[in-house]
């Protein structure tokens, strides 16, 4: 408008007070379970037991499936019998030993015999323990894929063990924020369809930035006692990087940048009056201001294009936001 020959501008007033600012990063994850093994036999051989059922908890060491194991029976009862002959064999030498009867050489090849056959008896007792697929961890078994009399080799899944107590949380955050992002630090997180927010702590870092994506990968766990939360679901998730509290924030649009630094413009007098600044954290609709402003100022918001020091300006409406 115009007024005594003097252009005056219609603007909206923005005032100072306290307030609090914070700095998020926003990104999405998956939920993977904290362990989880695709279960095969260590030899071959056909399936004589399946003794779990799908989609049931197993317990550590609990015996699953088995392998035909005569043939390695009968060698180990053939073994432990030539161990007792041995080992009297051992005895009866020893006596004559200790009574000079006989040379400590003939009595040395007894022992030797003897500790061939345990070796054997160990050998052929681990041979049997590959026959025995046993659970690894505590967990739930899912869907089998071979049936009793079935032929297993080394490749053949029989099933997939997984432990989801507690459920890992993998994402990834940009590299710039690599070094603000530490072991134990807290994270929240959402799943489509539940309103509830969840708390989960980072406990690994990746120590590589990707050369494709520019992003370091990071993983949080979530005790996930109830096992309401299952692998494989979409989360969103939000870290809180900084939160500042009774600090003088403004709205992005109202900063101008220029050469010799940032400025903004007040309202004075009925004037406009050009101020320098020092900024601090941005967030996407907020600046900080460290350094140029006080608290009770009013801040113009408007018309920033036309605004020019000691220019008159009318406040059309002021936001005095607490």
């Amino acid at each position: 408008m115009m007024g005594q020959g003097r252009q005056v501008l219609n603007a909206t007033g923005f005032v100072i007070n306290p307030t609090h600012l914070s700095e998020f990063i926003n990104t999405t994850g998956t939920l993977r379970p904290d362990e989880e093994v695709e279960l095969s036999f260590e030899t071959s051989g056909k399936i004589v037991e399946i003794n779990f059922t799908e989609g049931t908890r197993v317990k550590k060491g609990d015996l699953l499936a088995k392998i035909n194991d005569r043939p390695l029976q009968a060698q180990l009862q053939k073994l432990q019998a030539q161990k007792k002959l041995a080992e009297e064999k051992e005895f009866r030498q020893r006596s004559l030993l200790d009574r000079d009867a006989i040379s400590r050489e003939s009595y040395d090849q007894i022992v030797t015999e003897l500790e061939t056959i345990q070796a054997d008896i160990n050998l052929i007792t681990a041979r049997i323990s590959e026959t025995e697929l046993r659970a690894p961890f505590d967990g739930i078994i899912g869907l089998r894929y071979l049936s009793e009399g079935s032929f297993t080799s080394t490749s053949t899944r029989i099933a997939r063990l997984v432990k989801n107590t507690p459920i890992k949380l993998e994402f990834s955050i940009p590299e710039r924020y690599a070094d603000r992002i530490r072991v134990g630090y807290p994270v929240s997180f959402a799943i489509d369809g539940s309103t509830v927010t969840y708390k989960a702590d980072v406990y690994a870092v990746d120590p590589k930035v990707d050369f494709n994506t520019r992003t370091i990968i990071l993983r949080a766990l979530y005790p996930n006692r109830n096992e309401e939360l299952k692998p494989g679901r979409f989360a969103s998730i939000t870290l809180l990087l900084e939160q500042i509290e009774n600090t003088k924030a403004i709205p992005s649009e109202a900063l101008i940048p220029e050469m010799e630094g940032e400025i903004v413009y007040v309202y004075r007098n009925g004037k406009a009056n050009r101020l320098r600044v020092i900024t601090g954290l941005r967030t996407a609709s907020e600046i900080q201001i460290v350094d140029g402003l006080n608290f009770g100022d009013t801040l113009l918001t408007s018309g920033i294009l036309q605004l020019r020091h000691n220019l008159p300006v009318v406040l059309d409406s002021v936001i005095n936001r607490k």
